[in-house]
């Protein structure tokens, strides 16, 4: 018997895959999972900001897990900073993915913002992240850049 394939906005091609997405207020629960990380696309002077995660040696934007008691909005300004140093002014709520991912390809929601800076603050390089790049547009960049995240920026310019 084949399975019919599993409708998808966009998928990285390692196991990451966007499902859908919901622009519905911010204190939104969902009872099919729960909502475990949250990224921002962070923009100055009209450049996005992107950093490369050494371990997946890709461009991303940034972002991770929510901390226990912690909301996503409070896990996107903390991931933001510990990523790249940066602090955005006011984070706009643009609304949750679902998601598949890994093996297993369990079922999570993802919390998207999106923000300006006025002044690029200085990065260090840390275990996770190597690099950040201000990038333009589709601006090729040194390595692979996360399809999935692209497609999330895109979404914060709408």
């Amino acid at each position: 018997m084949t399975q019919a394939p599993v409708e998808h906005l966009v998928s990285d091609g390692r196991g990451l895959t966007l499902h859908s997405f919901h622009h519905v207020p911010e204190e939104t629960r969902f009872d099919d999972a729960v909502t475990d990380f949250s990224v921002v696309a962070l923009r100055h002077e009209g450049r996005l900001l992107m950093v490369y995660e050494r371990e997946r040696m890709t461009w991303e934007l940034p972002g991770g897990g929510i901390e226990p008691g912690e909301s996503p909005r409070e896990a996107a300004a903390r991931e933001l900073g510990e990523e790249s140093g940066q602090v955005a002014g006011e984070l706009r709520f643009i609304g949750y993915g679902l998601f598949t991912a890994g093996r297993a390809q369990r079922q999570m929601y993802g919390a998207l913002y999106a923000g300006e800076t006025a002044a690029v603050r200085p990065f260090v390089p840390n275990e996770e992240i190597s690099a950040i790049h201000w990038r333009t547009g589709t601006e090729p960049l040194p390595a692979r850049v996360q399809p999935v995240d692209e497609y999330l920026a895109a979404l914060c310019e709408q």
